[in-house]
C-alpha cells in the first residue's frame, strides 16, 4: 500500500503543480494586459494634455492680438513657462 500511497502524491503534486502554474500564466495575461490598458490611457492623456496646450496658447495669442486689457490676460511667462510654451515637449 505505501507504493500505491505514494504514487497518489505524486498524482496529487504534479496536478497542484499544473494548477498553480496554470494559475501563474493567466495572472501574467492579465497584468500584462492591465499594464497595456494603462500604457495606453496614459498616452492618450498626454496627448489631450498636448492639444488642451496648444489650445491655450491659441487663445492667449488670440487675446493678444485683439489687444485686450483684461486683468486675466497673462503675465510674463517664467522661463520655464516660456520653454514649453513653443510646442516642445
Amino acid at each position: 500500500m505505501d507504493g500505491h500511497d505514494s504514487e497518489d502524491s505524486k498524482q496529487t503534486t504534479a496536478d497542484m503543480s499544473a494548477f498553480v502554474q496554470n494559475l501563474l500564466q493567466q495572472m501574467q495575461s492579465r497584468f500584462q494586459a492591465m499594464s497595456d490598458s494603462i500604457i495606453t490611457k496614459i498616452d492618450e492623456m498626454g496627448q489631450r494634455i498636448d492639444e488642451l496646450e496648444q489650445s491655450i496658447n491659441e487663445l492667449r495669442n488670440e487675446m493678444g492680438t485683439e489687444g485686450s486689457t483684461s486683468p486675466l490676460a497673462p503675465s510674463k511667462p517664467k522661463p520655464e513657462e516660456a520653454k514649453s510654451s513653443d510646442g516642445s515637449a
